[in-house]
């Protein structure tokens, strides 16, 4: 069977959750997607998050360029997620964000465990979810999302 690209959120999680799915799914790599690799939960800022990952043996890469712009981040906070997706239709077609993506496409093709990573735990209500589709359908891979126990 073809390898999966797993996604995650951390929302309603802790760090350490998060850190226990990945191992359970056998993630080596974490692909973070947030346009922004700050947090104000514990645990989630780009320096501490890749520390921890790096103690569990998994590798970190910060694909900026896959975030959300912040007017589309904007409507998802206010729960337009129409207006959110549409926003991030026009963004994939940036120059920084095809290249991203075809980093990305030549990282799961590698063979690696490769999760995406971003906030929202509803993987329908976030960008992630785009991403991971174009990606499977590009390479002929199912998607898997994982979700970490809620706080």
């Amino acid at each position: 069977m073809t390898q999966p690209l797993f996604t995650i959120g951390y929302e309603h999680a802790t760090a350490p959750a998060v850190l226990d799915e990945l191992q359970r799914a056998g993630v080596g790599l974490l692909i973070d997607v947030r346009a922004v690799a700050a947090s104000r939960r514990p645990g989630f800022s780009k320096r501490a998050f890749a520390a921890a990952l790096d103690e569990h043996g998994i590798g970190y890469l910060h694909l900026r360029g896959l975030g959300t712009p912040a007017d589309g981040r904007h409507a998802a906070r206010s729960g337009r997620l129409d207006e959110l997706f549409r926003i991030y239709e026009a963004h994939l077609a940036t120059d920084k964000a095809q290249r991203e993506l075809a980093e990305l496409k030549d990282l799961v093709r590698s063979g690696q465990r490769v999760c995406l990573l971003c906030y929202e735990r509803n993987p329908d209500h976030c960008h992630r979810r785009r991403i991971a589709q174009l990606v499977c359908e590009a390479l002929d891979r199912p998607v898997e999302h994982l979700f970490a126990s809620p706080i």
